[in-house]
């Protein structure tokens, strides 16, 4: 029997959101339906609203989620109900080239849901990523239900599903920070500051936050930032040098995603480190550097996708570390919103007034 619940929609490019009544069907084979407890309203949601990702509207909005499972379809064994999870959108598939090699971090051919949640009036929605959870209920594949300890409120545990994630892993999986290496972050949002709080989990002894933002270079040194530097009114990458001996750091994080973001992220780093680029480019975006710098500097330029996780391996052990008091989750939440206020919770995120806004479905 379908259940008839409220959820968060985009109907149409830049139109503001709406919560509308959708109909979530009995799940199938392979599939699982969650009682959505919270959800981050993150940038990506964004731009599934402003028409960046692709024009499949009407889009159920809503990706960075925890809750508890409550119906599972034939087949299913990985998950069971009443199980705690928080969702992900890679679902290995386990059969595509990059499993068959081993690399399921890079599954290619990542599982959803095969039957559609719709409107009220038979529309099909597109969830964003594959998940929609600004929803009391969403029918995702049992693959992107990844269990996690449930003594983790799900305000914290649900921001795992992507951006926290994304900068801790651009920082441990993609950067490789080692104990003893420096590292600067570009742009210290909600995943800049997650890159930034990785590096310090790594044991990087080096941390320097560069933002245009004092506020959010604040936030960056609670996340454990050593230097920070304001590249509204300072040479970001000489005031990197400065910090490091005259060399630069041995990872650059870009966690903004804009070509004179990622120049200075290349020219920041030492001899033979590491460029990794999390912040996501919109499509028109351009970047020209001298080839004889990309060969003299050695090292790496890497894309860091969805920090480069395995959900099932990365989600349990950061939420372990959560639990332990060495993994800052808490400090990421900025404010507890309902669905009603997803739109306003947008306006603070472009403003940068929030590091995370988390939607909490009994408010």
């Amino acid at each position: 029997m379908a259940h008839e619940v409220k959820g968060v929609v985009a109907r149409s490019k830049g139109a503001p959101v709406t919560v509308e009544t959708i109909i979530v069907p009995d799940p199938g084979p392979g599939e699982a339906v969650v009682d959505v407890q919270a959800c981050g309203v993150c940038a990506t949601d964004l731009h599934y609203r402003e028409g960046n990702i692709n024009d499949e509207f009407p889009f159920l909005l809503g990706h960075e989620a925890a809750g508890l499972v409550s119906a599972v379809g034939a087949g299913v064994t990985d998950v069971a109900v009443g199980d705690y999870v928080v969702l992900n959108w890679r679902a290995v598939c386990g059969e595509c080239r990059a499993c068959r090699k081993g690399e399921l971090q890079y599954c290619f051919n990542t599982h959803n849901a095969t039957q559609k949640m719709t409107l009220a009036d038979g529309t099909e929605l597109s969830p964003a990523l594959g998940i929609g959870a600004f929803v009391e209920k969403t029918l995702v594949h049992s693959g992107q239900c990844t269990k996690v300890d449930p003594a983790a409120p799900p305000t914290a545990a649900g921001l795992l599903g992507c951006g926290v994630m994304a900068g801790v892993g651009a920082a441990i999986n993609t950067g490789a920070v080692q104990r003893g290496e420096s590292v600067a972050v570009f742009g210290c949002g909600g995943v800049g500051d997650a890159a930034i709080a990785g590096a310090k989990l790594a044991g990087a002894t080096t941390i320097i936050a560069v933002d245009i933002d004092d506020r959010k270079l604040e936030w960056a040194r609670q996340m454990g930032a050593t230097h920070t530097v304001n590249s509204k009114n300072t040479d970001a990458v000489e005031a990197i040098k400065g910090h490091t001996g005259g060399f630069g750091v041995d990872v650059a994080i870009d966690a903004v995603g804009h070509p004179a973001v990622f120049e200075q992220a290349f020219y920041a780093r030492d001899l033979a480190g590491r460029v990794v680029l999390v912040g996501v480019p919109t499509p028109d975006m351009t970047i020209e550097l001298p080839l004889i710098e990309v060969f003299g500097r050695g090292g790496a330029v890497k894309s860091s996708w969805y920090g480069d996780c395995l959900p099932s391996r990365d989600f349990p052990m950061l939420i372990d570390l959560y639990l332990q008091g060495r993994f800052p989750l808490d400090q990421f939440v900025t404010e507890a919103v309902g669905l009603d206020d997803v739109e306003e919770a947008f306006d603070n995120l472009r403003q940068g007034e929030v590091l995370r806004s988390v939607v909490v479905l009994d408010k």
